[in-house]
């Protein structure tokens, strides 16, 4: 189902405000009249129109202007068609200052009315698309520096390769901020429905008494409030994807309702006599273990069957330290854009300590902490923050009180031979630091397998240059032979 455009026509004239409502209904518009600013600004708010037609020379406005300037302020994206008796230049001039897409004379002639509304949302069309390619460019590199280094995030690219261009239900696994929003929506962007929507759901961030309506609508009456018809989530998704983020949340009462449409896709609007048919892929993500749900009886056995029929973990940044770095680069150059702000590179000894922390915020909070950095520009604050704040992770477990050795231990003894291994042990910074080569020594390795020493090839899957493949291919076998020395 097609939902029309919305549009509200905003004129105390009720003879010129009557003849556009009836001559846009015939176009197949949805039409909303107001006769004054204040209802003006109450309907705007709640119908949400994506075309505004304005007479700034309502005798019920003092400054229409305002009006204009109002409705901008509320929705900057919202097209708006000024209406006028004024013919005056200086007019013109100063509505189209404050947002005005286009600027008609009354009377008003209704194919050069047309003319101009078809204009108008042929450029909201063009500008929502511009968008869209705009995301996707920003998705893409997302993509990219995701699933660029490390070998277990590899397996999981190549899990969704093979599994996004089916119709199975797919749940995405991991903690807070590990990526499961960017695996969902590369999943849809290699699907064959990649021109459909991709709609959003937050299971958690949504009132259990309100997440039925906003999944699945409600027909106009159906509910007080409910002064007309509004298409849920589902239908919104109608031919594309659906992303149910935080899936254990929803509530008992719900998952009935969700399992009918995941088994015979169709569902009821709130207050709705008929049932919907969609053909909607369902993605769903969870940062809990469903099983103990499913145990303690809060969440459907049989919905979780359904839901888990492919099942993508995604590792905690703790366990591919060796991304950390690639991050930090990543957002760094992204935060220094948006802020008009470029600070230094982190220190090596700043990033030595990004590799020890235990980041239980995973990418999220690494971003979140680029972020910072880029707009206070101070390292050492941000260090400040690793240490104080939460744990930081050390190479093998802190030995229990209880074990700790005597202040003098003899010559020999096993308290001080653990001794001589602690001295022994490289820095936490060095540990990370061959994590990462090791990490990296591997994805070269696999790519050059796949590309048979294609090494041209390989660089450009890897996203490296030619001749800093051969560096690193270099630096690989200096450091092989010096193994072999030994």
């Amino acid at each position: 189902m097609t939902q029309k455009t919305r549009v509200l026509i905003v004129d105390d004239d009720v003879a010129m405000a009557k003849y556009l409502a009836s001559h846009l209904a015939r176009r197949n518009f949805e039409v909303t009249v107001a006769s004054s600013e204040r209802e003006a600004l109450r309907l705007f708010r709640s119908l949400d129109p994506v075309l505004v037609l304005l007479d700034t020379s309502m005798n019920s406005v003092g400054n229409g202007s305002g009006v204009l300037e109002r409705l901008k302020h509320i929705k900057p994206t919202v097209s708006i068609v000024v209406l006028s008796a004024s013919r005056d230049p200086e007019a013109i001039f100063r509505v189209s200052k404050l947002g005005a897409d286009e600027y008609l004379s009354k009377p008003v002639d209704p194919k050069e009315l047309d003319v101009r509304i078809g204009r108008v949302l042929d450029n909201q069309r063009l500008h929502a698309e511009v968008t869209q390619l705009r995301e996707q460019v920003r998705q893409q590199s997302d993509f990219t520096m995701l699933f660029g280094t490390s070998p277990r995030m590899l397996e999981v690219k190549m899990t969704i390769e093979q599994v996004a261009d089916t119709t199975a239900t797919v749940l995405v696994r991991g903690e807070s901020g590990t990526g499961k929003e960017v695996v969902a929506r590369m999943i849809h962007s290699e699907s064959s429905r990649v021109e459909k929507p991709f709609v959003k759901v937050n299971c958690a961030a949504i009132p259990h008494e309100l997440l039925e309506s906003e999944l699945f609508g409600y027909e106009a009456g159906a509910f007080t409030g409910a002064n007309r018809q509004k298409l849920g989530k589902f239908e919104q998704a109608n031919g594309g994807t659906i992303f149910l983020d935080e899936i254990s949340e929803m509530h008992p009462a719900l998952q009935a309702k969700l399992l009918h449409v995941l088994q015979d896709h169709e569902f009821s609007r709130l207050g709705g006599k008929r049932d919907i048919q969609v053909d909607v892929r369902v993605l769903a993500a969870t940062n809990k273990p469903l099983e103990r749900a499913v145990e303690e009886g809060v969440f459907r056995e049989d919905l979780f069957y359904r839901l888990n029929v492919v099942t993508i973990h995604i590792p905690p940044l703790r366990e591919r330290r060796e991304e950390i770095p690639v991050f930090l680069e990543y957002f760094l150059e992204k935060y220094s854009q948006h802020y008009g702000k470029r600070p230094p590179m982190f220190s090596d000894f700043a990033v030595g300590r990004m590799m020890e922390y235990a980041w239980p915020g995973n990418i999220r909070e690494l971003e979140n902490l680029v972020k910072r950095y880029v707009i206070v520009g101070n390292e050492a604050q941000i260090i400040r923050e690793l240490s104080t704040h939460k744990p930081i992770v050390t190479s093998q477990a802190a030995a229990p009180a209880a074990a700790v050795a005597p202040a003098s231990p003899s010559p020999g003894t096993p308290a001080a031979i653990n001794g001589a291994n602690e001295l022994e042990m490289p820095s936490l910074l060095e540990i990370g630091r061959r994590a990462a080569m090791q990490a990296e020594r591997e994805a070269i390795e696999r790519v050059l397998a796949q590309t048979r020493w294609n090494r041209r090839q390989a660089a450009r899957i890897l996203k490296i240059s030619y001749k800093a493949l051969l560096n690193k291919l270099k630096t690989m076998e200096e450091h092989n032979k010096g193994q072999l020395g030994h």
